[in-house]
């Protein structure tokens, strides 16, 4: 996709178009773009804010985690007490 086309979609979704939105999401999702998901987000897409909590959790990236749990997002915060909780099968040893 050229940049331009990108640009377009950025415009369309900021402007409401939840399909453009969508179509954003996915390809931001396929590039591991958390700039283009934060913009999403930021217009009340839900959909990129999933996509940043499974992102950051694949990555392994506790602060974005973090900020995405401060920032009031209960995947962030379920994902980040997930990770705190003790393995019932370790052993200690």
């Amino acid at each position: 996709m050229s940049d331009a086309e990108l640009a377009y979609l950025r415009e369309r979704a900021a402007q409401g178009d939840e399909e453009a939105a969508a179509r954003l999401v996915e390809l931001a999702g396929e590039r591991s773009d958390s700039y283009d998901l934060q913009l999403i987000a930021q217009t009340g897409g839900a959909d990129a804010m999933d996509e940043r909590v499974r992102l950051a959790t694949e990555k392994g990236d506790l602060g974005e985690l973090e900020r995405l749990a401060a920032g009031g997002d209960p995947d962030a915060a379920q994902v980040l007490d997930e990770l705190d909780e003790p393995d019932p099968m370790d052993d200690g040893t």
